[in-house]
């Protein structure tokens, strides 16, 4: 009977053991990107600069804006070098599934067909998507009066406001743009009837262009922004969640907003790429 009672315990103890090692791939021996930033001693992040004011080139070349500060932040607490690579943004997701960049910090908002193929940190910003028309036709106070035959409506590619714009409007044409200032400089060269992009944006656009365009009031959406990283990556992820819980609203990061979303002095020192 002892001999039978040592037997189903070792099958036992094998069985859990199989479990363990056939845990979907979350367990994986595959380093965290904590552990790679720790290693390569640089923290890799992919950006989409015209993205204004979050990220963002400046006239001298270098990279400023939201997110910079954000990821320079990032840097700062795990005391290691950051580098900042450029993409389009529909090439960011790519680019963090390859391993070309160990982090997103881009504007990029938290949706569940996202986290199919790439995991985000909790919110850093809330923002929403906008709806802006040239200046001459600020008689307009709705999308729904834009959705009509015959009227573009420009978009950024791969952008939630491309989502938004493609799923509302069913009669205007929805055309996309490499980038939001290549979306807005179409339409303010009468090729299109409207942009939709992300608020902030719009709203720094509007500052640049005054009396050439206006935005409608109101939101067509509200959204949650957040760091991206390679998916299933939870050790990241909880680190990151620990980061920001102390970095949004403190001292730093209420200097960098009002630097950015409240200040316009920047507006000159910005190669407006």
């Amino acid at each position: 009977m002892k001999k039978m009672f040592t037997a189903l315990l070792l099958i036992l103890i094998l069985v859990v053991a199989g479990c363990s090692s056939n845990d979907g791939g979350s367990g994986s021996t595959e380093k965290s990107t904590l552990k790679n930033i720790k290693d390569n001693k640089k923290l890799v992040i992919g950006i989409a600069p015209g993205y204004f004011p979050f990220e963002m080139k400046s006239i001298d070349g270098g990279f400023v804006g939201y997110d910079i500060d954000l990821a320079n932040a990032v840097g700062e607490a795990l005391n290691t070098e950051v580098e900042f690579k450029q993409f389009v943004f529909d090439g960011l997701g790519p680019a963090l599934q390859i391993g070309e960049v160990d982090m997103v910090i881009a504007g990029m908002t938290i949706r569940g067909d996202r986290a199919l193929s790439i995991s985000m940190s909790n919110p850093y910003y809330k923002t929403g998507q906008a709806i802006m028309v040239p200046a001459a036709n600020k008689g307009i106070k709705s999308w729904e009066e834009l959705d009509v035959k015959g009227n573009k409506i420009a978009v950024g590619i791969g952008t939630t406001g491309a989502l938004l714009a493609k799923s509302q409007f069913k009669n205007a044409e929805v055309v996309d743009f490499e980038d939001f200032p290549l979306a807005a400089t179409t339409m303010g060269s009468g090729q299109a009837d409207a942009v939709v992009y992300d608020e902030p944006a719009i709203a720094v656009w509007r500052l640049e262009h005054e009396g050439e365009v206006h935005q409608l009031e109101g939101l067509l959406s509200a959204e949650n922004l957040g760091i991206a990283v390679k998916k299933n990556d939870f050790e990241t992820i909880q680190w990151l969640n620990s980061f920001l819980h102390s970095y949004v609203d403190s001292p730093e990061e209420l200097a960098s907003r009002s630097r950015w979303f409240e200040e316009s002095d920047w507006l000159d020192k910005v190669s407006g790429e």
